[in-house]
């Protein structure tokens, strides 16, 4: 059964929920775009029994304030919220962060903050890359003499061809007005082969969120900076992708201490078709790093 709170990160009310068992190792999910909490309602199912977990509508999202303006969508203001979400729920504990998509690439700015370790005692990365990663990913890329090098970041261009897309003004806008979000949950399960249900907030979601593009993409992407992190980071690649091609991630170990690399067989929301799966790889994970028994590896699941 979930419980709703509201937390307050630098005047934005945030609304928070919480599952499963009393005590038990803290789970913190944050949620892409253009979902809400309600993503992570079937991982929850299989989690709640042995865990406590926490989730929260991103600014924006769901039953969160949405401010106006790009500005109040900027990565290091959703660093800030998340530390106001942890504060909240485990002041005393640190959480295991799981995270997809957007909410993926906006936890690594807290995951990369300096004490991070202080109150994230993991990060499970699905989909989601660092976008200071993703700059110099590009840029090695780019001043390489090399087909194979142009290729990959052409080839990872092409599939964040909705990137541009939400640059534009008005018209993203108008496509989720003019249909987009009424059969938006049927086309995921047509990619994902599930059946999701409809997210009472879709429209809403959708076009609030189109800010984290704005505020975020050029400004990463053209002044990268160095991200480092201790955190121990379990990244999840799933290789059917449509949209953040497995190569995204290559050299991440330069970023991280502790890391392991699991590669799935699904498409972009692993979470909602092999949620059974997921749980038993963000379980084993959590439990590792609660008994300090993490060994770097890469595993084909």
């Amino acid at each position: 059964m979930q419980a709703v709170q509201r937390v307050n990160s630098d005047g934005v009310e945030l609304a928070v929920y919480r599952w499963g068992k009393p005590g038990g190792i803290p789970l913190l999910l944050v949620h892409g775009y253009p979902d809400s909490h309600h993503t992570w309602l079937p991982l929850i199912e299989q989690l709640q029994d042995e865990f406590q977990l926490f989730a929260y509508d991103v600014r924006g999202f769901g039953a969160s304030d949405k401010p106006a303006g790009n500005a109040a969508y900027r990565l290091p203001q959703l660093g800030r919220d998340l530390r106001a979400v942890v504060r909240a729920v485990s002041p005393d504990r640190p959480v295991h962060l799981i995270a997809h998509d957007w909410g993926s690439i906006q936890s690594w700015e807290a995951v990369c903050e300096p004490r991070s370790t202080d109150f994230l005692a993991s990060y499970t990365s699905i989909s989601g890359p660092c976008l200071d990663h993703v700059g110099h990913w590009l840029r090695q890329r780019l001043g390489r003499a090399s087909v194979r090098a142009w290729g990959e970041a052409g080839g990872q261009l092409l599939h964040s061809w909705y990137v541009l897309l939400f640059h534009l003004p008005w018209l993203p806008e108008l496509t989720w007005r003019l249909g987009l979000a009424r059969v938006w949950h049927r086309l995921i399960g047509r990619l994902e082969g599930v059946q999701p249900a409809a997210n009472p907030s879709q429209l809403s979601d959708a076009i609030h969120g189109i800010r984290l593009y704005r505020a975020n993409f050029i400004r990463s992407l053209f002044r990268p900076r160095q991200r480092h992190t201790q955190v121990p980071v379990q990244l999840i690649i799933p290789n059917r992708d449509l949209f953040v091609r497995p190569q995204l991630f290559d050299g991440l170990q330069h970023w991280t201490g502790p890391l392991r690399v699991r590669e799935a067989r699904a498409g972009h929301w692993q979470l909602l078709s092999q949620p059974q799966r997921l749980a038993g790889w963000v379980a084993e994970f959590a439990r590792q790093q609660e008994s300090h028994a993490t060994r770097p590896q890469r595993e084909t699941a």
